[in-house]
């Protein structure tokens, strides 16, 4: 039985791969990672849904909270580190947690997988309430941590998303709604920071992206709440207003100061015609949002 699972886990594709070049490997490597894509096209209604659910409860005052252990750790608190500086939403509106917290982010901590109590105290540690939404993240779909996490939530009230590599794992019928991205034998056996890991980096993108798409983050395809922090972005919001409105940059600067580098209350401004004050009365009409059809109309 044991050599069964062990044949049905290894890639037939690479059982040679200590005998190649180095040129060798690394086609077998990228001809693995091409099936990645596909496989997560397989999944697109469920990440559909899922966006959907976690736009829901971030309207009425919730967080997104992903939930991993090891690799599915590192990325998931990777994704929620990146969506400020990208959107310029608020700190802790998206959150990563890891088992074994900032020492599991350098160094492995693997124990910490199988910590069911863990999980709970993790998330009580940052009040989670029945607003928020969380994404337990695990190749296997049986990690203990985050099973009990998303368990946790559910108990609490709480929506729940999972992002799995295996359709057989418990995670499928415990989440509301459950990402099962099929990538088939590691390049490695069991090194799911592979296949695995590219997978679940890829809906991660997907997730926040389209999210931030729909809470109107987005003016076509240009990030409009980029926060001026310091010189740089304040050039990168010139840039995205004057790339946005088609005026000369000489129009976006005086413009961006009177607003205080707010691109969205920029870009209002310019394509409308209208000073601040009126600016701010089309945004709040809007409810915040502003893109490429209701700014003409």
């Amino acid at each position: 039985m044991e050599s069964k699972i062990i044949t049905e886990g290894r890639n037939q594709n690479t059982v040679d791969i200590d005998t190649l070049t180095t040129i060798e490997i690394i086609e077998k490597i990228n001809d693995e990672d091409k099936k990645v894509a596909v496989a997560v096209e397989r999944e697109k209604g469920n990440i559909a849904k899922a966006v959907d659910c976690i736009v829901k409860q971030l309207n009425e005052g919730g967080r997104l909270i992903y939930i991993g252990s090891g690799t599915s750790g590192r990325l998931g608190v990777l994704d929620a580190v990146e969506c400020p500086s990208t959107f310029g939403i608020d700190n802790g509106i998206v959150q990563g947690i890891i088992s074994g917290g900032k020492v599991a982010l350098s160094m492995p901590f693997e124990e910490t997988e199988d910590d069911e109590d863990l999980a709970i105290k993790d998330l009580d540690n940052i009040d989670l309430t029945k607003k928020d939404i969380i994404v337990g993240i695990s190749a296997s779909g049986n990690t203990p941590y985050v099973v009990k996490a998303v368990e946790y939530a559910k108990d609490l009230g709480a929506r729940t998303i999972s992002i799995i590599c295996n359709k057989n794992g418990k995670l499928q019928d415990i989440a509301d709604i459950c990402i099962a991205v099929n990538v088939g034998p590691e390049v490695i056996m069991g090194s799911t920071r592979m296949k695995a890991g590219t997978a679940q980096k890829m809906v991660l993108n997907m997730l926040s992206t389209a999210s931030m798409v729909k809470l109107g983050k987005v003016y076509s395809n240009l990030m409009i709440d980029v926060k001026p922090i310091n010189k740089k972005l304040e050039k990168r919001i010139a840039t995205i207003v004057q790339i946005a409105t088609e005026v000369e940059a000489s129009i976006v600067e005086e413009v961006l100061k009177q607003c205080n580098y707010n691109g969205r209350l920029a870009i209002i401004m310019i394509k409308k015609g209208v000073n601040l004050v009126e600016a701010k009365k089309i945004l709040t009409s809007n409810e915040g949002i502003i893109n490429q059809q209701n700014i003409l109309e």
